[in-house]
């Protein structure tokens, strides 16, 4: 099926790289004009240009998720330069490991506010706009594995993945109760191949090459953990919010759709 969110507007935050670039460039392959922010300029760039390339639409903001302010003025654009927004996908997040007794409160803050701050703010800023056109929406928060089940030195993670379960399916009763058809539902990625998991499982040092321990620590974690034996990829997570922004889920909301090889239930 082709043009499954043909003429929406989504808005996908975080979109420079990893899940939010595969989320972005599933949604414009489908046939939304794609509007992506985050705070990595060059990537953002990067990925709008990929977009364009292969025949689609998008354009990148700057954006910082935990300033209201930056909410304010890039829902604002989206309502100057598109006068509708059909789809949110909450995606940016950031990931601190470490045991809970290490983590500093700044770090502990730090990452509540993009993780638990961003979500709040977006949909908090959004559904007027989405509203508007009469037609409702579609909100995808993405949590986390970490937001179902508890992680040894991933408490601030879960904390805020946790946060984000619960406080989609709040404001996803609250939509359903104002009749506005804007449904609301989260993401719970397993272990995916994305750079979050630099800040999780460490880096390697300084000169180290990153990216190739990265991928040998998570087939060897996925290898031992996942009921399927292998690490998912960012276009496994993709297709799901693809599902949830279309009207093929047009009776979902509240609702966790999990992606994660049977991690969640082993």
């Amino acid at each position: 099926m082709t043009g499954q969110v043909q003429g929406k507007v989504a808005l996908v935050t975080g979109g420079a790289s990893g899940i939010g670039r595969a989320c972005a460039e599933r949604l414009a392959q489908e046939g939304a004009t794609v509007v992506v922010t985050d705070v990595q300029d060059d990537k953002g760039a990067e990925t709008v240009a990929a977009i364009t390339a292969a025949g689609g639409k998008a354009e990148y903001h700057r954006h910082d998720v935990t300033s209201e302010q930056a909410w304010i003025d890039v829902v604002g654009q989206v309502a100057a330069r598109h006068g509708r927004l059909d789809i949110l996908v909450n995606n940016a997040g950031i990931g601190l490991g470490g045991s809970v007794l290490e983590m500093s409160l700044a770090d502990f803050q730090r990452q509540t506010a993009v993780n638990v701050d961003g979500v709040f703010l977006g949909v908090k800023h959004s559904i007027p706009l989405m509203r508007r056109s009469g037609d409702g929406g579609s909100i995808i928060n993405m949590s986390s594995v970490a937001g179902l089940k508890g992680s040894p030195t991933l408490a601030g993670y879960c904390a805020t993945k946790g946060a984000v379960r619960l406080f989609t399916k709040a404001v996803a009763m609250e939509c359903a109760d104002a009749k506005d058809k804007i449904r609301v539902n989260s993401v719970h990625p397993g272990i995916i191949e994305t750079p979050i998991w630099d800040t999780i499982i460490g880096s390697g040092g300084p000169g180290s090459n990153v990216a190739p321990q990265r991928a040998v620590a998570l087939d060897a974690m996925a290898e031992l953990a996942v009921p399927l034996g292998s690490k998912g990829w960012p276009d496994d997570i993709a297709n799901g919010v693809l599902w949830l922004a279309s009207e093929q889920s047009r009776y979902v909301t509240g609702a966790e759709l999990v992606i994660d090889g049977g991690l969640s239930v082993r």
